[in-house]
């Protein structure tokens, strides 16, 4: 029997640290199974050497391990482990190419504003680094993600404690968007009765036309939308809320995802930064220009480019800037220590994970003095903001939610073959002038069309019909396994969601529903019924669509497990292929930061814990390999040990981190393998390996903790050096004896 190979992802930040340590484990305990772990680099700094090897070395140059793995899983073989990576802002773009730069990496700027075909032909290419790049390709199938059973008796057993009171004398905190003018008012969306090749273009008023996407080919039964974002009409809805900030005395936030959606998110970030800063950027636009600020950048890129004016200038415009906080609401802080606001960089502060927090703490953010302070979130357009509006209300109403007793929202997600990836494609355009925006097929007629006022943001969006029909199919499987309510949320008062409708009821008939609670809900509807059971400690599975998933993912994990990164994600492949993720890297960051201040690494590498046991079941599926049903079995055996001795990662310094719960994890699966009697081979050999973690234990978890404590030079923080990075995440001699002695 050949070998099976399982690809483990090599990504970015604190996963990728922690797979330093972890995934040497992983290797020795399948080796000689005829299972071979094996890393593929998909980290933001390996794509972009990857996609520019032009002026490269041979010895530094690296495949394209993005696109072979985009091939991979349209494969029935394909087994792949994703870790979170980066979906790259522009300043987090820049900053990888500049560390890749000192390290001598001959990787060009990246050019914010194309002065010429060459420059626009250079972002062009970089386009494959930022935003949700890894995500749509290889997403070959659609989401199932839930809590493993182990985990959520866990969190109930030992809830966590981050969860902060609502105040029973009322909380001022809320919801803000926009009531006409945004994504959800303007969406068309139609059904395509057969292929064709269409383009977009824009027609100016006086009915000059330009070309903006030549060619897009669309299939028979794929659902496509349009929709705009009315700037006039965002900016006047900053403006207001600036003014309900100031009026009642709290907080102003804003909540996008200028990540994924990379094109319309950042500008809408851009906008806000403008209003609130107005009058300090008014009175020195033409310095700004001068310079190239970047507002869509955040306040950052302002402050990062004023070393170009000369030192008098600089002064006034800052002195400018510090003024506009003594008129203008307070603004949730991402650090205060540094004076970092919630407009200071478009990728500090992301919808998903963000707003899970102001549940969690009460309906606050931190000021600027940090504390915790009632909030107004700005969430502008009405897609997914009002569900937002329902649980923040909720818990105003029925008091913070318990994780200890509280039930499960898992989560069928849609996003096969690239499904409603709002924003992060080439579809999204910010119109030049006044006129239409409209897709026209290749008989020249127009099929969706826009009115646009110069500087709207215009998207488009695809979803295929085999995506939606197989994410219907594994709704109803979930709904059968799991036993509990499955609903979609969908509005059919929303132009894409009224498709969508049409195409789930005409493919759930296609299966046995006997006996099962399916049903379609505006996601305002959804998610007061998932709370009420909730609060009741019943699950529930929640269906929908692509940038829903992304966000549902987060909030109800965050709540209650404390983390999504505890998560268990299985993405069923169409073509029969798995990919395993494992849990969010929203607060990846912050994990690094800690790590190199103190040599203590936070990051909870449950996440990949779990997607490995399913990953080796798919494994036994596919080889019949007795040894890799042995294995997931006594691995998920360790898991609920590891849980019931409580060894996750402590957040404080000199406690238990991410070093010490994988040697515990390591531990725990060495005795599952020695006590179970299916392979006698691995009993034997493991026998042996346990026997030697035990006795070493008090040496090990000495050894590990010694390590923390002190600064750790990483030699990088895109591209962390492997040597260095070795050390600091192996730095148990006697753990790494007999881990690579197997």
């Amino acid at each position: 029997m050949s070998d099976y190979k399982i690809i483990w992802t090599k990504i970015d930040e604190a996963p990728e640290l922690a797979s330093y340590s972890l995934l040497p484990l992983v290797q020795s305990f399948t080796k000689g199974t005829g299972i071979n772990v094996e890393t593929r680099d998909i980290s933001l700094a390996g794509r972009i050497i990857a996609n520019f090897p032009d002026n490269l070395t041979e010895e530094q140059k690296i495949p394209d391990y993005l696109a072979q793995l985009g091939d991979l899983v349209k494969q029935p073989d394909a087994n792949i482990i994703k870790l979170p990576n980066i979906s790259a802002s522009i300043p987090q773009l820049q900053a990888a190419i500049k560390e890749l730069q000192t390290k001598g990496y001959n990787i060009p700027e990246y050019p914010e504003e194309p002065k010429n075909d060459e420059e626009l032909a250079l972002q062009k290419r970089f386009a494959v680094a930022l935003g949700s790049a890894v995500n749509p390709v290889l997403r070959e199938g659609n989401s199932d993600r839930r809590a493993a059973a182990s985990v959520k008796k866990f969190a109930q057993k030992f809830p966590h404690r981050m969860m902060k009171a609502w105040p029973e004398s009322g909380s001022k905190a809320r919801v803000a968007y926009m009531k006409e003018k945004d994504f959800f008012g303007s969406e068309i969306s139609m059904t395509m009765e057969k292929a064709t090749d269409v383009k977009i273009e824009f027609v100016a008023n006086n009915g000059d036309v330009k070309v903006l996407k030549p060619k897009l080919s669309l299939i028979e039964g794929e659902v496509i939308d349009t929709s705009v974002m009315n700037v006039k009409a965002l900016r006047e809805f900053y403006a207001e809320q600036i003014e309900e900030a100031r009026k009642d005395g709290v907080l102003l936030s804003l909540h996008l995802k200028a990540t994924m959606m990379k094109i319309s998110d950042p500008i809408m970030f851009g906008h806000a930064v403008s209003v609130y800063y107005k009058e300090a950027l008014d009175k020195h636009a033409e310095s700004l220009k001068e310079i190239g600020a970047n507002l869509n950048n955040g306040l950052q890129d302002v402050l990062d480019k004023l070393d170009r004016l000369p030192a008098d200038k600089k002064a006034e415009v800052e002195a400018d800037i510090a003024n506009v906080y003594q008129t203008q609401p307070a603004l949730a802080m991402v650090d205060s220590r540094y004076g970092i606001t919630n407009l200071h960089v478009p990728n500090n502060v992301i919808v998903d994970a963000s707003m899970p927090n102001v549940v969690r703490d009460g309906g606050k953010m931190w000021n600027n003095d940090d504390q915790l302070q009632d909030c107004i979130a700005m969430i502008p357009d009405r897609c997914y903001a009002t569900m937002y509006d329902v649980i923040l209300e909720d818990a105003k109403a029925n008091g913070q939610f318990n994780p200890a007793t509280m039930g499960s929202v898992s989560n069928v997600g849609l996003m096969a073959q690239k499904a409603e990836e709002y924003g992060s494609h080439d579809k999204t355009f910010e119109a030049i002038a006044d006129g239409i925006i409209r897709v026209v097929d290749a008989e020249g007629n127009s099929l969706l069309s826009q009115d646009v006022e110069k500087g709207d943001i215009f998207r488009m969006c695809q979803t295929k019909d085999i995506a939606i029909k197989d994410w219907v199919k594994l709704a109803v499987r979930r709904a059968k396994a799991a036993g509990t309510p499955a609903i979609f949320w969908l509005n059919p008062e929303r132009g894409h969601d009224a498709e969508i409708i049409k195409k789930v009821e005409k493919y759930l008939p296609e299966h046995d529903t006997n006996g099962l609670d399916i049903q379609i809900m505006k996601p305002t509807d959804a998610m007061k019924f998932s709370l009420e059971r909730i609060r009741k400690g019943l699950d529930t599975i929640s269906v929908t669509g692509n940038v829903l998933r992304d966000y549902l993912t987060d909030l109800f994990p965050i709540l209650e497990l404390g983390t999504s990164a505890r998560m268990l994600s299985i993405v069923p492949l169409l073509n029969g292929g798995g990919l395993f993720e494992t849990g969010a890297g929203g607060s990846a960051p912050k994990h690094v930061q800690q790590m190199v201040k103190e040599g203590h690494l936070r990051w909870d590498s449950l996440g990949e814990y779990c997607a490995l046991v399913p990953s080796l079941e798919l494994a036994y599926e596919k080889t019949g390999n007795p040894k890799a049903k042995v294995l997931a079995e006594t691995l998920d055996y360790a898991i609920g040990i590891y849980l019931e001795n409580g060894k996750l990662p402590s957040r404080k310094v000199n406690e238990i981190d991410n070093r010490g719960s994988s040697f515990y994890l390591g531990l725990y699966w060495a005795q599952a393998l020695a006590a179970q009697n299916s392979d006698a081979e691995l009993k034997a050999r493991f026998t042996k390996i346990a026997s030697a973690l035990a006795e070493n234990e008090a040496t090990i978890a000495s050894e590990l903790l010694s390590a923390q404590g002190s600064p750790y030079d990483l030699g990088g923080y895109y591209q962390p050096d492997y040597e260095k990075t070795t050390k600091a995440m192996r730095p148990s001699a006697t753990l790494n004896a007999i881990i690579d002695e197997m």
